[in-house]
């Protein structure tokens, strides 16, 4: 028990995506903070390690043949699946979101000035997401389905002009942190994503929608963070 304090939360998601629950259930960050410890996070957030390492292996010990193992998926392939899945998530999901936060701000912004500044941070998110997104796919991911190949084919890969891998993943994982804190902000603002008392359907339903998108972003960064470019990178020392 004592040795899985000093592991971190990223790895532990990683191993068996079910446990992201038991985390996000006591507001720890398992994406863009994934490379803390147990013990690190627990003293920040004042919870007992004991208890949240119990609710973890009671997860880990329950039986799920429908739980997905990416961490023992082909870098190519997760990449690929990341960018069908979660890109085009973000893509088709954000217009709709835009399109229901513009309603509530012209309905209930009088009353609810925050509705404003939730409308800016979503859109500065889906603005940056957007040249994110776009970087990962024309740049990132072919060089990392490039070195899958080579190896495949016992070949050399050829050097990017980032010289090294490390270079977009640390700019990719900054801007993951970015995110990360501008979601909290929303999240913040919506009070966890609860409409008020008097909040019409749109209301609850915007809020709804916005909270699964931060759900699916939270895969997304743990998916790029936690596991695909950890590997990207020691598969690229492979060929030093």
């Amino acid at each position: 028990m004592e040795n899985l304090r000093d592991k971190t939360v990223g790895a532990f998601v990683a191993e068996d995506f079910r446990t992201a629950a038991v985390f996000s259930k006591y507001k720890i960050d398992f994406c863009c903070k994934g490379h803390k410890t147990i013990n690190e996070v627990c003293i920040k957030q004042n919870v007992d390690t004991r208890v949240l390492l119990k609710k973890i292996n009671e997860v880990l010990l329950a039986e799920d043949s429908n739980a997905i193992d990416f961490n023992s998926w082909p870098l190519d392939l997760l990449a690929d699946y990341i960018e069908k899945t979660h890109h085009r998530y973000v893509v088709d999901k954000s217009v709709i979101i835009i399109q229901f936060l513009n309603k509530l701000c012209n309905v209930h912004g009088g009353r609810h000035p925050e509705l404003f500044r939730i409308n800016e941070l979503f859109n500065q998110c889906v603005t940056e997401l957007s040249q994110h997104m776009k970087k990962e796919e024309a740049i990132l991911f072919p060089f990392i389905k490039n070195m899958v190949k080579a190896k495949e084919r016992d070949e050399a890969v050829l050097q990017p002009g980032f010289e090294s891998v490390t270079n977009p993943i640390a700019m990719m994982m900054h801007e993951h942190e970015v995110e990360g804190e501008r979601f909290g902000e929303i999240s913040d603002l919506t009070n966890d994503y609860t409409a008020p008392s008097e909040g019409c359907t749109t209301y609850k339903v915007t809020f709804a929608m916005l909270r699964e998108f931060e759900e699916n972003l939270h895969t997304h960064i743990h998916l790029e963070n936690n596991i695909l470019f950890p590997k990207a990178i020691i598969l690229e020392k492979e060929f030093s």
